[in-house]
């Protein structure tokens, strides 16, 4: 199970693991998307929520999540992004794995200076037509303010501004130390430094996975 803040590329680091060890990633988000799309019955009450603006209930993602975890390609494990969110849906996931036996082996927790993570989400910008992305210092366009591929403006998404992203890394850490304890008091967790470049980050993944 990996946490981390926005920006800190625990999504990018969750597929690269994925790879590596050959276990599916199930992101919580990606659970919501294919479920509304596919119109399952868990994607129809969930969409019923989401339109009004109201949080799905917890019981409906953790729903989602052990319908997940049941299918063949995790029956040797997977890496779950996304979720838990709380203590208490951690106290589901364990009664969820304790039905086969099994436990979350390691939360891997990516860190890295709130300075660093506003640096890298605010410097993104999108082509309008098409949503290529692009980053002012990793990946600019070879024209300020025009994307590569189309010639079509660049624009910031409006939760991608640097006050924006600040406010969404403190929320973030505020809503998850609960959870970081509830794992560190069990001895799951290992903090990671998501500061790194990517290969070092996933090097440091692997080496704790096999220490685990």
């Amino acid at each position: 199970m990996l946490l981390g803040p926005p920006g800190v590329g625990k999504g990018t680091q969750a597929e690269l693991l994925a790879h590596e060890i050959s276990l599916p990633h199930v992101s919580s988000g990606d659970l919501f998307r294919e479920n509304m799309k596919g119109h399952t019955e868990l994607g129809k009450r969930a969409q019923q929520f989401m339109d009004r603006g109201a949080l799905v209930p917890d019981d409906l993602t953790i729903a989602m999540v052990e319908d997940r975890l049941a299918k063949s390609d995790c029956s040797a494990g997977a890496i779950l992004d996304g979720f838990p969110r709380t203590p208490e849906q951690a106290e589901a996931l364990r009664g969820i794995l304790a039905k086969a036996s099994a436990d979350v082996d390691l939360v891997p927790f990516i860190t890295a200076p709130p300075e660093v993570l506003v640096r890298r989400i605010a410097g993104r910008w999108t082509c309008r037509a098409h949503g290529h992305v692009y980053h002012e210092q990793f990946s600019p366009p070879k024209v300020q303010g025009k994307c590569d591929l189309d010639g079509s403006d660049l624009f910031q998404r409006p939760d991608d501004t640097a006050e924006t992203v600040a406010k969404r890394i403190q929320v973030y850490l505020e809503q998850t130390m609960p959870l970081v304890e509830y794992y560190r008091a069990r001895h799951k967790l290992v903090e990671i430094n998501g500061a790194l470049p990517t290969d070092q980050v996933t090097h440091s993944l692997l080496a704790a996975i096999r220490k685990s």
